[in-house]
């Protein structure tokens, strides 16, 4: 079996790991992820991670997608292993480009279908948070910050267009913020 190579294909404008002795273009593309803000009665859901990156810090229901699914399957199956909960999705609450990681996040807001949540297998704990309770300076990355302003602005409104990265970080570069407050 050959090695690849990292060179630029004829016709392409960037390198690309091609096989030599065939062509083979293996394309390296970003990874989407899915997931919700997930609300009963003004109080937000989050997870206490389990898993690394930070483990023991708080998130909203989401993950990778798998092949063969949409994304709203995504989010409600999210939904599922880390809280087991039942969601209903709304709308596409928001799009996000986290280009440092080579990640397209796409956020739900969403209620419960059904009454319930526990934690699941990738969870420490789960819980509804008030907006004035919520851990911010536990929060696990810059995008639940984000999802959580733009949930916060829309929660009494229809959605309409769905927000994306923030002026001051359009292609999700800025670390985490310290002791962000919203």
């Amino acid at each position: 079996m050959p090695d690849f190579v990292r060179t630029v294909p004829p016709g392409d404008d960037r390198e690309r790991l091609t096989c030599p002795d065939c062509g083979f273009v293996a394309y390296e593309n970003p990874k989407v992820v899915v997931g919700s803000v997930v609300s009963e009665g003004g109080h937000i859901l989050l997870c206490r991670r389990a898993i690394e990156p930070r483990r023991g810090f708080w998130t909203l229901p989401a993950g990778y997608m798998e092949l063969a699914e949409t994304v709203e399957e995504g989010a409600r199956r999210e939904a599922w292993e880390e809280a087991r909960a039942r969601i209903a999705l709304e709308g596409v609450l928001a799009v996000y480009s986290i280009a440092r990681i080579g990640q397209v996040q796409v956020i739900f807001r969403a209620g419960f279908e059904t009454p319930g949540f526990e934690a699941g297998p990738e969870s420490l704990e789960v819980r509804l948070f008030a907006w004035e309770e919520i851990p911010w300076g536990e929060i696990a990355f810059p995008s639940v910050h984000w999802a959580l302003r733009h949930w916060r602005e829309t929660a009494d409104r229809p959605l309409g267009l769905p927000a994306m990265n923030p002026p001051e970080d359009p292609r999700g570069t800025s670390p985490m913020p310290r002791q962000a407050r919203f």
